[in-house]
């Protein structure tokens, strides 16, 4: 099941003409995306699904739903390898892949 995790944007700026932030999901760090909600400051508190922010809520209902998601054992995504993490534990097969005709998608 797909949920909407809240956090705390700690920081936000602009990426490839993008509005981004740093979203903080209790001891974690995330990156997502403000293009649904550009006008969010750091210190407020986002619903965040799929990496994009889709709501903002306070403070207390964002303490509340993460640790009701949190008894439910449903905050499994933010244990997920980041993106540079993934490609720096690349298996051997991967790389090889990579460096041969099999690179290419048809």
């Amino acid at each position: 099941m797909c949920l909407a995790i809240p956090g705390k944007v700690v920081e936000t700026y602009d990426q490839g003409g993008l509005r981004m932030a740093r979203v903080q999901f209790g001891g974690i760090v995330r990156e997502a995306c403000l293009e649904y909600l550009p006008e969010t400051q750091a210190g407020e508190y986002v619903l965040v699904h799929v990496g994009f922010a889709i709501t903002r809520v306070d403070e207390v209902e964002a303490e509340r739903t993460y640790q009701a998601l949190k008894e439910l054992d449903q905050l499994n995504e933010l244990d997920a390898p980041l993106v540079d993490e993934v490609e720096a534990a690349e298996s051997p097969v991967s790389r090889f892949i990579k460096g041969s005709k099999y690179d290419e998608i048809p």
